[in-house]
């Protein structure tokens, strides 16, 4: 049997992968009898519990070395990395973001060296950790030239993991999520959130702010897409990996443009009209250094897989949220 502790377990993509793992009582085909939720606030305990299975849920800061050892002390077979400072947040408080961002990371990893226990670790990386001038299709050996600081520290901690599993200090495995959308709930903090907004508001009846022009093009990824990638990730053989441990995530290349066409189609007229178009520079000069497409062929190879099109991405959501589709 096995112990999983999932690290950032009160955020969206956390949450979902919670509910999914005690539902099921397992993770990655990997049976379950005890699974702990951490985040800097205490997570929610899921509805529904596989019979046997444990759950603890605890409030925790990864920044702090302290935190870092008591996870380990636990002695958690697989250990889920989500805790993050998400892009918009990091680029404005830089003291925050590494806090969390890098040194959480390292604390992690300095906890495990020094109790000598390597177990299962899924980091989740960023696409941001690439930067302009991009070839069409970036594939994953391309080099790392983050422009933001959420993205050089995702870089840097990408090169961590890589180390120290070289060392044999972790069995690790890194993955590049793309931007998640549709999220649910209110907006966050990330300079992406309008790709989601400008379709999640709209569905809910309410205005949108799209602060970029309509023909950016962006790599993205629904929810149960994303929370297919940590599930696959945590079973995975990592000896298939080689010595490049991190690698991006399948996912959509979509324009703006394209998102509010689907709008339409499933939902009116009358939803794309609750669009405004209010340029931001701040965001407009952050969008305009990311990614638009990957060559996503290695982590196909290895049996990753992602939405169909954007407009199952939008479906999904609007079947989560109870929300009735024109279209």
């Amino acid at each position: 049997m096995t112990h999983a502790f999932i690290l950032g377990a009160a955020g969206m993509v956390g949450a979902r992968l919670a509910a999914k793992v005690a539902a099921s009582g397992s993770i990655g085909g990997h049976k379950l009898d005890r699974l702990t939720l951490a985040d800097i606030v205490e997570p929610r305990t899921p509805d529904a519990i596989a019979d046997g299975l444990a759950v603890t849920t605890m409030a925790a800061d990864i920044a702090k070395r302290e935190t870092a050892d008591a996870i380990v002390g636990m002695k958690p077979d697989i250990i889920v990395h989500l805790a993050a400072v998400v892009s918009g947040e990091a680029e404005v408080d830089f003291d925050k973001g590494y806090s969390v961002n890098l040194q959480g990371t390292l604390n992690l990893l300095e906890s495990l060296r020094a109790a000598q226990h390597a177990p299962r670790l899924v980091f989740t990386s960023s696409i941001a950790v690439f930067g302009t001038p991009f070839p069409p299709s970036i594939p994953d050996e391309f080099h790392h030239t983050p422009l933001t600081s959420y993205g050089t520290q995702k870089a840097m901690s990408e090169l961590l993991i890589a180390d120290y599993r070289r060392k044999g200090l972790v069995d690790a495995i890194g993955i590049r999520l793309p931007t998640i959308v549709v999220r649910p709930g209110k907006p966050n903090k990330a300079a992406s959130g309008f790709f989601s907004g400008i379709i999640r508001e709209p569905l809910n009846g309410l205005e949108a702010v799209l602060p970029v022009d309509p023909d950016v093009r962006h790599w993205m990824a629904s929810p149960t897409s994303a929370v297919g990638y940590l599930e696959h990730a945590a079973s995975l053989d990592t000896d298939r990996l080689g010595g490049r441990p991190n690698l991006t995530m399948p996912g959509l290349s979509v324009t703006v443009r394209e998102e509010i066409e689907c709008l339409e189609k499933l939902a009116g007229k009358e939803a794309v009209d609750l669009i405004r178009h209010e340029p931001d520079e701040q965001i407009i000069k952050m969008v305009d250094g990311w990614a638009q497409s990957f060559d996503a062929r290695r982590a196909l190879d290895l049996g990753f897989t992602t939405d169909a099109d954007f407009e199952a991405i939008v479906r999904l959501y609007a079947e989560d949220e109870g929300i009735k589709l024109k279209g």
